[in-house]
């Protein structure tokens, strides 16, 4: 879908073809999600492979003993955000084949049913969401209905604020199946609606923002991703909250702590380290989502500055850039000519032939910013030119 506008955008000629053939590919592999994944049929996720490997105390794609089940807060928030690129792309579809717009309205209700889930867990007697904490959760379920939070406090409960998009009214007119289908559900599905799909009022213009998150939890959210002592690392967003580093969270003699740099634990070979490393991936999405807040809310939703820059408060928007410049920071000298990517390695710190060769890091460490893993991973790691394209009126050039 990104790529398709910004093709869109450039060469001023859409690429239905492209986006039809991804589109279809797409709904099969919704279709595994939601016949494999969900195994009680309640839209809450569980088993899906995020590739998070060792992010928790277990391992999450295995079986677990007793019957019991992995509710899992980033599946489900990933199933939310899946939901709302379909039917964004269906919409784009639909405006040369009307067809279209029945899948639109499948995936939208969808979106409902996923997101109200979250917040209510059908008849469960539980929530992902923790109103104390201001954090989403994994829970464990048992056959005889009790259960238990993992509380741990990772990139799993900030994923459903990937859940995000924003349905202007002028946007959804000329697609008169769509929006009748759409007013419908907003005015007979008000119990399931509420707080997953927000009207808001700018510029004299109303705009339907879709979000798992409401208001008083993305303030929640945003708590703990803009603090350096949680998940705010100079260089990114980290994996894990560097609360862990002294309370580790302990479950069946397991543990889960901070480890910045390389993986202790082994669960899946421990050649990754989800538990405090900066990941490019997930914290590009992180930053997409908090640019379409920003861009819906504008200056109607502020937060506190992160306490290592002070200031005012920050819209969404400015949230997402200042996190932007912390990432294009890796590969940037600091005052001393050191680049953080490159950490302690004298030879890419300051011999010429190499220091200004940049390698594109699987991880990065969540307190140094020096890189980790596979040292050719431009796969998602080179979303940082995406970054200085986006941001670079903000990042000084070194």
């Amino acid at each position: 879908w990104r790529i398709y506008n910004m093709d869109r955008i450039r060469s001023g000629k859409a690429d239905r073809v492209f986006l039809e053939k991804c589109f279809h590919k797409l709904l099969i592999n919704f279709a595994w999600w939601v016949n494999k994944v969900d195994r009680d049929g309640n839209n809450v996720f569980e088993g899906g492979f995020l590739g998070l490997d060792n992010i928790t105390v277990i391992d999450r794609s295995e079986p677990l003993p007793a019957g019991a089940v992995l509710e899992q807060s980033d599946a489900t928030g990933w199933m939310g955000m899946f939901c709302l690129n379909l039917m964004r792309i269906a919409l784009e579809l639909a405006k040369e084949n009307n067809t279209y717009e029945g899948l639109a309205s499948k995936f939208f209700q969808h979106y409902i049913y996923v997101a109200a889930a979250m917040k209510r867990m059908g008849t469960s007697n539980y929530q992902l969401w923790d109103e104390k904490d201001g954090f989403f959760y994994d829970v464990l379920s048992y056959p005889d209905e009790s259960y238990e939070k993992f509380r741990v406090r990772s990139l799993v409960g900030l994923i459903p604020l990937y859940a995000v998009e924003r349905l202007e009214d002028k946007w959804i007119e000329p697609f008169h199946e769509f929006a009748g289908n759409f007013l419908w559900f907003l005015r007979n599905k008000q119990r399931i609606v509420a707080g997953v799909c927000q009207p808001i009022y700018r510029d004299g213009q109303r705009v339907h923002v879709c979000a798992i998150v409401d208001e008083n939890q993305t303030r929640g959210l945003l708590k703990r991703l803009l603090d350096p002592k949680e998940f705010l690392s100079p260089h990114g967003i980290r994996s894990l909250s560097k609360f862990h580093e002294g309370n580790p969270f302990v479950f069946g003699g397991r543990s889960v702590e901070y480890e910045p740099a390389e993986a202790v634990s082994k669960i899946k070979g421990g050649n990754s380290n989800w538990r405090g490393p900066v990941w490019f991936p997930t914290s590009f999405l992180m930053l997409e989502s908090l640019r379409k807040l920003g861009t819906a809310y504008g200056p109607q939703l502020t937060v506190p500055a992160p306490e290592d820059e002070g200031g005012p408060p920050l819209t969404l928007r400015e949230v997402a850039q200042g996190i932007a410049n912390r990432m294009i920071g890796i590969f940037t000298r600091d005052e001393r000519g050191r680049r953080p990517v490159y950490g302690s390695v004298r030879k890419f710190q300051e011999d010429p032939h190499w220091r200004d060769l940049i390698l594109f890091y699987e991880y990065f460490d969540g307190d140094t910013g020096a890189g980790l893993g596979a040292s050719h991973q431009t796969g998602w790691t080179g979303l940082v030119a995406s970054l200085i394209d986006e941001w670079r009126e903000a990042t000084p050039a070194k």
